[in-house]
């Protein structure tokens, strides 16, 4: 069986294409997580209860999402991946209420000092009163300290919480 010298071409043609559609793709997920990279790394603070929380970032996916873990003390870790989607940041934050609201921001450009989301949607929210993360704001003081305010909503109430995070050494 013999296939047609067009259908060749065109294997070959879209074959040398797709290597470099892909490399594209990636820079410029990771061109736009930029303003965020400074967090990889380990994080100590307290939370606004004064107790101790851990927080650790990491770059995935070929460099494409950040992997942010944050533990406050005796309780279950909280998982929040980043991305970038066309013009804006996204994340979807792995609740220990067992829901994963997703948030969106605009994308930063240049240094961030302050950095808002805003709730998007929810897989697994029961109703939209039932207690979730509804938006969380970044607020950059260095290169080794930051403060993170996630509020949950509960009952069409907002209870703050804060985070203030200083670059483990």
């Amino acid at each position: 069986m013999t296939i047609p010298l067009f259908f060749t071409s065109l294997f070959v043609v879209g074959a040398l294409t797709l290597p470099a559609h892909s490399a594209l793709a990636e820079s410029k997920g990771s061109a736009g997580l930029d303003p965020l990279k400074f967090l990889v790394g380990d994080w100590q603070g307290k939370g606004s209860d004064g107790k101790l929380v851990r927080a650790s970032y990491q770059l995935t996916s070929g460099d494409t999402s950040l992997l942010e873990t944050i533990t406050p003390a005796q309780e279950p870790s909280m998982t929040t991946l980043y991305h970038v989607d066309g013009r804006h940041l996204m994340l979807t934050h792995y609740c220990s209420l067992g829901n994963q609201p997703r948030m969106i921001a605009d994308l930063p450009r240049g240094e961030v000092k302050t950095l808002r989301f805003a709730f998007l949607d929810a897989t697994n929210l029961e109703s939209p009163t039932a207690p979730h993360m509804h938006k969380v704001t970044f607020t950059v003081q260095d290169q080794d300290h930051f403060t993170q305010e996630w509020v949950l909503s509960k009952d069409g109430k907002e209870v703050p919480m804060v985070f203030t995070f200083v670059r483990k050494r």
